[in-house]
Order: C-alpha cells, then structure tokens, then sequence
C-alpha cells in the first residue's frame, strides 16, 4: 500500500479524468496531492516540466493530462492531437524516471485498439491491425505513450502502469458543442432542444452564457440563439446528431474510472502483471497495460433515447447517416482487470441521471 503521506502528483487534475482521481484519493485519505493548472505549468514546454519536478520531486505521477475530444475534433484537429499527446507524455515520463519517481499511472483510451478487433477487445489486440481513421492520431499518441511505459519498465526497472479506459464520462465533462465526447454532447443538444420546445429562452441565455458557441454568448437577440443552435442541428421539435446511431459504445462513469486507477496504484505493480502474462511459452513480454470498463455496451441510439428521458425532451433525435460513426463497436474485454479485483458499480441510466443534475446545476 502507498504511504498516506506521500507526495502524488495529478498532472491534468481539473479534467474530467484527473478531478475524479483527485477527489478519489481525498477520500482514501490522502492529502499530499499536487495539482498545477496549465497556466500554472504548460507540459508541453520540456523546460517548464524538467523545473517542475526538480522542485516538487512527487512520489508517485498520475498522467491524466492530454488533448482529448470526440469524433469531429478528432478528425479535425489531427496534428494537433498527436503532437501536443506525445509531447505531454514524453516531458512527464522522462522526468519522472530522472527523478526517480516510485510508480506511474498512465492514462489512454480503448481507442487504441485496431477498428476491426475482435470483440471484446482483450489487450493481447493491440497493433494487429489498422486504426479508425478518425482518431489515429490520438491513438498512436497513446500506444506510444503505453509502450514508453512498457520500454522503461523491462529496460530500468521502473514502476510504470497504463491504463486504458473506456469511453468515459462524468462531472467536469466537456459540453462543447463541437469538441464534446459523445455523451456530454449529446446531453446538452436535447436539453437545448427541450428549452426551445418548452420557449424558455432564460434557460438557454443562462447556458450559452456558461458555454458560449461559436462566439454566441446567452446576450445575444433571441433570433441569433436559435440560429446558432440550429447550424449544430438544435431544433425545437427535433435533434440532429451524427452518424446512424447504430455504433455500440461502452461507457465508463468517471468516479468508477477513478476508484478503478487508485485501486491499481494501491495494489498492482509492474512485476506483478508480468507474473500473471509469463506462462514459459513465450520470453517476450508487451501488452501489459489494462483495459478498464465496464464489459457492457449501448447503441448510440439508446443512449440518446435514455438522456431524452431523463430530460423529459419529447421531439425527435434523427440521425444522420452521411456523417461517420467511427469504430462500430468498441466493447473491452475487461478479464484481467475483475482478476486483478476491482469490478464497475454505476450502471448507464444511473450515471446519465448524475451527469444531468451536474450539468443543469
């Protein structure tokens, strides 16, 4: 077990990801957390980092700070994905094992995963076959990311664990309309659409103004509201959203995500995993990261028709099938984690219902 005194650093600790480890680990009772704002501390700049752990020098490094987004920012923004990714990963790493760090959790993402893998995906998938196309970039950053982990390990020794969530979502998520996860984007076009149908521009004004879009803030004339909402397929009597609904998502709430990372940080060191994988058929030693998920997966429709009803929206969610779905499926094989202890508690529509209280507060 880690000392409840030790030094955690939680790089990306105001993200949806890094603030449930941070209040994850409050609760376990540790207290000695370092958290540094990217105005505090811009990972990117190696210089910047290299003097950050010179003067903190932590225990144990929590890597939960990356540029992460859906489908459209995703395919939109591809150089910046993979270049701010590695960067962010390479600084953070290397001067973790310059500063003799005791253990690292990475954190990457099922995307990972070949577009065709068998499902469920066990870890064993990696690399045996071609990326979605949409989200390459973002992925190879994190199969580079996991196997840094993995190299340094079997190379010096270290303690270095990754992680691969699924997709997740949770208090803190980003409701862009434009670079949001499926579900916080989701969520926030059908109760847009539930206040127009309802006429409550104050509701709209009071969210635009939190989340402005495309420029737009909760001042603007009425007409200049529904135009903007409209040009992001926002209707009164109906939602737009991509693709045909038919894709199947697994979805993680993010405090499980995070019960899930502290109980690995607590329990499961690197020569432990390698333990489990050896079994004297095979010297080569990869794929030691873990898949956390729940093992259960909904159509993108269904998870849109349940946020309607608990948003009480009664128009209509159309799809549109000329946008991309991306990977069909993506359901993890989540084995060696249940082996390994830790098993998910909050189910889809208990954690849709969460998330909505959270967003309208």
């Amino acid at each position: 077990m880690m000392d409840k005194n030790a030094k955690i650093y939680i790089a990306g600790h105001l993200g949806l990801v890094g603030t449930a480890i941070w209040n994850n680990l409050l609760s376990k009772g540790y207290k000695n957390l370092i958290g540094k704002s990217l105005q505090e501390l811009d990972l990117l700049d190696r210089a910047a980092a290299q003097k950050f752990f010179d003067d903190e020098r932590p225990d144990y490094v929590v890597l939960a700070a990356a540029k992460v987004g859906g489908i459209v920012a995703n395919n939109t923004y591809r150089a910046d994905f993979i270049y701010e990714n590695l960067q962010i990963q390479q600084n953070v790493i290397h001067e973790s094992f310059k500063h003799d760090v005791k253990k690292l959790l990475f954190l990457g993402s099922t995307c990972i995963y070949p577009k065709n893998a068998p499902q469920p995906m066990s870890e064993d998938a990696l690399l045996s076959g071609e990326l979605e196309y949409t989200n390459e970039p973002y992925a190879i950053a994190k199969i580079a990311g996991l196997k840094m982990c993995e190299s340094f390990n079997l190379q010096y020794g270290t303690n270095y664990i990754a992680v691969m969530p699924t997709n997740l979502y949770g208090p803190r998520d980003n409701f862009h309309l434009e670079n949001s996860h499926v579900i916080p984007g989701v969520m926030r076009k059908i109760s847009l659409a539930k206040w127009l149908m309802d006429k409550d521009i104050a509701a709209i004004r009071k969210d635009l103004s939190a989340r402005p879009v495309k420029g737009v803030t909760g001042d603007a004339s009425e007409d200049e509201l529904i135009s903007v909402l409209s040009t992001y397929g926002v209707y009164a009597d109906r939602v737009e959203l991509w693709g045909t609904g038919m894709a199947l998502r697994e979805f993680l709430w993010s405090e499980d995500m995070a019960d899930a990372c502290i109980h690995i940080l607590e329990r499961v060191d690197f020569k432990d995993i390698v333990a489990a994988m050896q079994d004297g058929s095979n010297n080569e030693i990869r794929n030691c990261h873990i898949n956390i998920g729940t093992g259960k997966e909904v159509t993108i429709k269904e998870m849109a028709q349940a946020v309607s009803r608990i948003v009480g929206y009664q128009g209509k969610i159309n799809f549109d099938s000329s946008k991309p779905d991306g990977t069909m499926r993506k359901l993890t094989n989540v084995s060696k984690l249940h082996k390994l202890g830790w098993r998910h508690s909050v189910e889809i529509e208990d954690g849709l219902t969460r998330l909505y209280r959270w967003y309208t507060a």
